[in-house]
């Protein structure tokens, strides 16, 4: 059996090398974390407390030490800078490389972002370098800081698709859930309205989306009869995929609102704060 290679014997910098023979570029993380609430599609943001963009709202995020990957850097800015640690449901997902020369003002800074749309989503509380972290409505949202903008908007597109392969959905219905409250859950992600029929075949019709719970039934309003009652299926991917419409509308172009009042669904007007050049906020 082959020894397992340690650090030297798998290689090392040749004699003379120059490590600043490039210009220096940092790394940071940024996280762009969906949920619903009160039936919306809301973002988690922070108010950036340093410049540059200081007062200005931005993903949660920050620069990568020396000693950790980029993975462990976005699970420790996200508990700094919001609070949330240790979440059940969170999963981050590698979402992509963001590497425009001119996307910070301060130097060249790569960033590796990270999606997840995360059910029953605690309240943020902020910590280290951010005023303040809220989650505000995906659709009511004003420019964000650098290029956050593109990266929730691929971030939304991303969790979109994950919709249409995986069983998440059902994580944000009760135990027991019609297949209204699951359809409504899609329309608030993608953005647009689905056929209701249309929506109950292709989902019955999906081998281990939901299960039907024997005799349940709940009204639902109106007087039609109580809509069945179903639970979570075990199948981890779905298929064939519950596709989106070709025709939907996204909330990925949200307008440009002035500054709002404060509440979890409006953000109260960013204040300033004295910028510090160790601000980490990416």
């Amino acid at each position: 059996m082959t020894a397992p290679l340690n650090g030297a014997a798998r290689g090392r910098a040749p004699d003379g090398y120059d490590k600043y023979a490039f210009e220096p570029f940092a790394v940071t993380v940024d996280l762009a974390v969906l949920t619903i609430r009160a039936g919306a599609l809301h973002a988690l943001l922070v108010e950036r407390g340093h410049e540059p963009y200081a007062g200005r709202w931005a993903l949660p995020g920050g620069f990568v030490l020396p000693d950790e990957s980029a993975e462990t850097a976005a699970r420790r800015e996200l508990a700094e800078e919001t609070g949330l640690s240790d979440v059940s449901g969170l999963h981050l997902e590698q979402l992509r490389t963001y590497s425009e020369p001119d996307r910070d003002p301060r130097m060249r800074v790569v960033s590796v972002a990270f999606a997840a749309l995360l059910p029953h989503a605690p309240e943020p509380h902020s910590g280290g370098d951010a005023a303040q972290a809220q989650w505000l409505r995906y659709n009511a949202l004003g420019p964000l800081a650098f290029d956050h903008d593109r990266i929730l908007a691929d971030a939304h597109d991303r969790v979109g698709a994950k919709l249409e392969y995986s069983r998440i959905a059902t994580a944000f219905c009760p135990p027991e859930f019609t297949l209204g409250e699951l359809r409504k859950v899609y329309e608030t992600v993608w953005g647009t309205p689905l056929d209701p029929p249309n929506f109950r075949r292709k989902v019955l019709a999906t081998p281990g989306f939901v299960e039907a719970v024997p005799g349940a039934a709940r009204l639902t309003g109106g007087r039609g009869k109580p809509a069945a009652l179903y639970r979570a299926g075990t199948a981890t991917t779905l298929h064939p995929p519950l596709l989106r419409p070709t025709t939907s509308v996204s909330p990925a172009a949200p307008p440009s609102p002035p500054p709002a009042s404060a509440s979890p669904s409006s953000p109260p007007s960013p204040t300033s704060s004295p910028s510090s050049p160790e601000g980490r906020l990416a």
